[in-house]
């Protein structure tokens, strides 16, 4: 590794080690690769420009932001949370089985697991801390672990990403993440229903029949969006990118028309939060440009690629070696930095393998969710304690079995990648 190539890495890792927010942190090591390398430093502005101007499908991810945003600001979260009582609440632990069937929803919405946290989960876990059954921090890993569902379930921003970096579509990346999804989240329900039984968890009080129309008319409104979404684009009516827009509209309707529940001051307070949310993304994204042009123009993917290639590894091994790779680093590094700046870099020799981009990039995102669930870095975990006050150690001890129940299904997609393919597959995605 040259001189710098090392000036990339020391001052990206001092950068992260003083807080230093990961776009600046990007940006600033760039930087310092082109002063030590003699180059023009005017290439930073050319290749930030160049990845976020021309990349029609980042479009997508400030939209999304905007829809699940506009969903937490016009009490959807609490609408979807009635009617999953009516759904699951009669089970042990109803209030948990309520909060996984509530992340199940909102995440055909959102795509974003911190979204969920602090909107359904936030509900959730008030309701469960009024009774003394749910501890503090059984309540905080229930709603941490059915989090992980928003980027898993489409729509998905992670995954729109993805797309971006490694040219995968982002319609067969949709499709790719439902079966893992409805498996995370029936399992999840298992995890809960043994761990009430075993505590004797309380079911909730039954529903008045005579008020079930309603709710459920209400409640159900909006399960409509994960169907115009991909049924729009797998019709040919809208492109991924086009779908954010139509998700937005959606969500605005149902909010502002449908249920009355958006003045203009929230609506203005949304507009403010989606763009701050936004810009800490495209700063991500711009940093990241500039690293990926660093670490091509040294040649480190083509290395890795060869490296690889030396090992004579097969599919399934580079596979289980990434995935061990991506936890381990999830317990150092923010996922942003593992999806933009690891991911193009192992790229090459996914490729060269022969992987599949779409199996590639499901379980490349299931490896960040576990990673926001585990410490120090675990940034869900940080969003529920800010919200909710309820403390780290809590959670982790109530949710174990919770991550453990995720790397076994993260082994079992990886060595059936049918459970990724078959979806995309049966709905004419062709494996290149």
């Amino acid at each position: 590794m040259n001189g710098a190539l090392w000036a990339l890495v020391g001052v990206l890792v001092v950068g992260m080690l003083l807080r230093m927010p990961i776009g600046f942190s990007m940006l600033v090591s760039g930087f310092a690769h082109l002063l030590v390398k003699r180059q023009d430093l005017g290439l930073v502005a050319e290749q930030v420009g160049n990845g976020l101007y021309n990349s029609y499908v980042l479009l997508a991810v400030p939209l999304f932001v905007f829809a699940a945003n506009i969903m937490n600001a016009g009490t959807v979260s609490e609408r979807i949370f009635d009617f999953c009582r009516i759904l699951v609440g009669r089970m042990r632990g109803g209030l948990a089985q309520v909060d996984i069937l509530v992340s199940v929803i909102f995440s055909g919405m959102s795509g974003s697991a911190i979204a969920d946290a602090a909107g359904p989960g936030l509900v959730t876990i008030k309701q469960m801390l009024k009774k003394p059954e749910y501890t503090r921090g059984f309540a905080g890993a229930v709603v941490v672990a059915s989090a992980t569902l928003g980027p898993i379930i489409p729509p998905s921003i992670p995954m729109v990403i993805y797309a971006l970096v490694s040219g995968a579509s982002v319609g067969a990346l949709f499709l790719g993440g439902v079966v893992p999804g409805a498996l995370m989240a029936l399992l999840m329900m298992g995890v809960v229903q043994i761990i009430a039984v075993k505590r004797n968890m309380p079911r909730e009080a039954p529903v008045p029949r005579k008020e079930w129309p309603g709710i459920l008319f209400r409640g159900a409104l909006p399960l409509s969006m994960p169907i115009v979404l991909l049924g729009g684009i797998y019709s040919g009516a809208f492109t991924p990118t086009e779908a954010a827009a139509v998700a937005a509209l959606h969500a605005l309707i149902l909010a502002a028309v449908v249920y009355r529940a958006l003045t203009w001051r929230s609506f203005w307070g949304v507009v403010m939060e989606s763009t701050r949310g936004s810009a800490v993304i495209t700063l991500i994204l711009a940093g990241s440009f500039i690293l990926n042009y660093a670490f091509t123009a040294e040649g480190v993917p083509q290395s890795m690629a060869l490296w690889v290639d030396g090992l004579h590894l097969s599919q399934l091994n580079f596979l289980l070696l990434v995935n061990v790779m991506f936890l381990v680093l999830g317990c150092f590094l923010d996922v942003s930095v593992l999806l933009l700046v690891f991911v193009p870099m192992l790229l090459p020799a996914a490729k060269l393998l022969g992987v599949d981009l779409v199996h590639f990039g499901v379980l490349v995102v299931l490896n960040m969710m576990i990673g926001m669930i585990h410490p120090p870095f675990g940034m869900l975990l940080f969003v529920t304690k800010a919200l909710t006050g309820i403390p780290i150690g809590e959670m982790m001890r109530e949710g174990w079995p919770f991550l453990l129940m995720l790397l076994a299904l993260l082994l079992a997609m990886t060595c059936f990648p049918q459970i990724v393919l078959w979806l995309p597959h049966t709905l004419g995605y062709k494996t290149a």
